[in-house]
């Protein structure tokens, strides 16, 4: 792990590097800009100059000869006449050179006349000093190296403080949470936090209640757990004892003593194999998400529900929306949940009562509703916590707890009330679709 002096270097460092590489492109750019825009401007003035010539003097040979000083002083250029002979006359060109002087030079030649008799060529050379502009290039050269190098530093100055400001949350953060274990739990202050790290405190906060909310519900399935072992045993116990102290027991009172721990012998069975369901039910969140069409998958349970709910002489209808829904999910966590919805549902209504199960699209939610016409819940009660259940329930009351539990693998929540109007209770479960796939 690194420390946070070696995250601020490597910040500083690729800040730095990033922003050296962006400053010698731009500057780069806004150089070679320059030049190309200072030559094009000293081509078009010696092109200008040439033109003039031309446009003014009909004798350029006899202007050129006489008028040397004049063209100096005037124009800043030296006109010359050269003749020469080629086989290959030349074009219109120009070139920059530097003299023995150190000045720059920038040369124009013109072919003004050919001489056939003796096949040489007349050229206009038109050359003009252009130091002053190459020392200003030179100039604002410099001036960019400068500006890009007061740059870096303001950006090295800045990304200092930037850092700054960047990790002291973070570690005000992992402070806080080294200080955590599980018997001390404590939301983060969001107000010791700037507003950009808020979200992530609010997130946080989040997990860290989802945790209290998992250590309080495993302490009590393993407090539960012995208590509903404990009863049994005891139970058990108390009865060979007393069938023990009887001298005179017959064997109706052994057959009766063997009966009774045959019933609690079933019921620490019950108990174990829901926390083997439970166990069952916490590897199957290690399961691979798969993309499927959720309308379609219900479809295929409405089946087994429909004759689950015939069998028990009730009714079971369905009513699925949309159409069709893709998504990203874990089937296995998902028919869990169903499955104790629907039983749940069938095990508290009355025979020849009905069992409606029902999904929408809503917003950002994928919404499944089982409603029941049953007897109802006690809504002061924490049903989703372990072995809690209501007196008509002959279960060990496990059920809800897996599907929470299944729940919060999805990312999903689920909830239990009562409906408005008439006797019965509503199992919802509210799948966010951010995590799946339309």
């Amino acid at each position: 792990m690194f420390s946070q002096k070696s995250i601020r270097v490597r910040f500083l460092l690729q800040l730095s590097v990033a922003m050296a590489t962006l400053l010698v492109f731009f500057s780069s750019i806004l150089y070679t800009y320059i030049s190309y825009s200072t030559d094009k401007q000293l081509e078009d003035g010696i092109i200008k100059h040439a033109n003039y010539l031309f446009a003014t003097y009909p004798d350029i040979e006899h202007t050129v000869s006489t008028q040397q000083e004049v063209l100096r002083q005037t124009l800043n250029i030296e006109a010359n006449i050269v003749t020469v002979k080629t086989n290959n006359p030349s074009i219109t060109n120009i070139v920059r050179y530097k003299d023995k002087q150190g000045h720059f030079i920038m040369e124009m030649r013109i072919p003004y006349r050919s001489h056939a008799l003796t096949g040489a060529e007349s050229y206009l050379i038109i050359k003009t000093d252009i130091t002053q502009a190459k020392k200003l290039q030179a100039e604002v050269y410099r001036a960019i190296l400068f500006l890009s190098a007061i740059t870096m530093v303001i950006i090295i100055i800045y990304a200092f403080f930037l850092s700054n400001m960047l990790l002291n949350p973070i570690k005000t953060l992992n402070n806080k949470l080294s200080k955590m274990d599980e018997n001390m739990l404590q939301n983060i202050d969001l107000s010791s936090l700037p507003s950009e790290f808020q979200p992530l405190g609010k997130t946080l906060n989040r997990l860290i209640m989802r945790i209290q909310n998992f250590i309080k519900y495993k302490k009590e399935l393993f407090i539960g757990s012995a208590h509903e072992l404990k009863t049994p045993l005891a139970v058990m116990k108390t009865k060979n004892q007393v069938t023990l102290l009887k001298k005179d027991s017959t064997k109706e009172m052994l057959k009766e003593a063997l009966m009774q721990n045959i019933v609690s012998i079933d019921e620490m069975n019950r108990t174990v194999s829901s926390i083997l369901e439970f166990g069952r039910a916490e590897g199957a969140q290690l399961e691979t998400p798969e993309n499927i069409d959720i309308i379609s998958f219900l479809h295929q349970k409405m089946d087994g529900f429909s004759i689950l709910a015939q069998n028990q002489k009730k009714h079971f209808s369905y009513e699925l929306s949309p159409r069709s829904l893709m998504v990203t999910i874990q089937p296995l966590l998902l028919t869990q949940i169903i499955q104790n919805f629907v039983q749940n549902a069938l095990k508290f209504t009355p025979e020849g009562k009905s069992v409606l199960l029902k999904s929408k699209l809503k917003k950002h939610d994928f919404i499944i509703e089982v409603i029941d016409e049953g007897c109802g819940i006690d809504e002061s009660k924490d049903l989703f916590a372990p072995f809690v259940r209501t007196k008509e329930s002959q279960g060990v009351g496990l059920g809800l707890f897996l599907a929470q539990s299944a729940a919060q693998a999805l990312r999903a929540t689920i909830s239990l009330r009562n409906r408005p109007k008439g006797n019965g209770a509503i199992a919802s479960l509210i799948l966010p679709i951010e995590t799946t796939k339309k």
